[in-house]
């Protein structure tokens, strides 16, 4: 409950938990990429974790909600590697 419990924002709630999970993570040197892992337990977990999650006026989110912007984070995630990442070589 302490990730979010004060947040009432729907996608960051969820950014939260992909990242605490470790579902997600954000590139080290480019702080706007987030990087799906590619790991379905993680992912799993994720999902019953946001369940959990109580807004701060103490109801639920909607599960659908929850599913879909789950589902919408993950998939505008990089896959496994950042591409920013990937265009920059020093050699």
């Amino acid at each position: 409950m302490s990730i979010a419990a004060e947040i009432d924002d729907l996608e960051l709630a969820m950014r939260n938990v992909l990242l605490s999970t470790r579902a997600t993570a954000v590139c080290p040197f480019h702080q706007e990429v987030t990087i799906r892992i590619g790991d379905d337990a993680a992912e799993t977990h994720a999902v019953y974790r946001a369940r959990n999650i109580v807004k701060s006026d103490g109801s639920r989110w909607d599960h659908d909600l929850l599913v879909q912007e789950i589902a919408r984070q993950l998939a505008a995630a990089a896959d496994r590697v950042c591409p920013g990442c990937l265009g920059e070589s020093p050699f």
